[in-house]
């Protein structure tokens, strides 16, 4: 029998960052602060489809977009990067439920999306420990001042989100939960 795993709830992440401004990020398929539904985990019955998701009220200036999905309860000193999509377009505001798809073929023009900490280049869904704490999933779209990011299809996802907190102009963050 595995041992339940006994520590410290993280920091949200983007409190220890820079403060930009907020702007508004929406999901049909999340209520904020809510249980991630089945179809986004990639637990048994789940579909591993990464959610719906529109945002709107970011600058003016804004010139392309970061996508995230970052759980920072995930076992480790690290957390988890579920999701990166880079160099999305400014006039894309939205992405349809199972954009994150290995193929891509739902993503808009031009954006890409990086390997996460899994090794897939891909949205992939929740899956915690067994009996672990309530982990957190940050839904996270970031207004960027450059057209690109600079970061190529082989860099890691941590590297992409460190390279976007120097062009961050705001940040809409959607947090969903899931326990097993």
């Amino acid at each position: 029998m595995t041992q339940p795993i006994t520590r410290p709830v993280a920091p949200e992440p983007y409190g220890l960052l820079p403060p930009v401004p907020a702007f508004t990020l929406l999901s049909d398929d999340l209520t904020p602060g809510g249980r991630l539904p089945d179809a986004l985990t990639a637990t048994t019955g789940g579909l591993g489809a990464s959610p719906h998701l529109t945002w709107s009220g970011f600058p003016a200036q804004t010139r392309s977009f970061l996508v995230s999905c970052f759980d920072p309860d995930a076992p480790g000193p690290s957390g988890w990067w579920h999701w990166t999509l880079v160099d999305v377009p400014r006039t894309t505001t939205s992405l349809p439920r199972g954009a994150g798809t290995l193929d891509g073929h739902a993503l808009p023009t031009g954006a890409y999306q990086l390997r996460g900490d899994d090794g897939i280049a891909g949205y992939v869904g929740a899956a915690p420990p067994p009996g672990d704490q309530v982990h957190r999933y940050l839904f996270a779209v970031h207004a960027l001042d450059v057209e690109h990011l600079g970061v190529g299809p082989d860099a890691m996802p941590g590297a992409a989100n460190t390279a976007a907190v120097l062009h961050t102009l705001a940040r809409a963050v959607l947090v969903g939960t899931y326990r097993r």
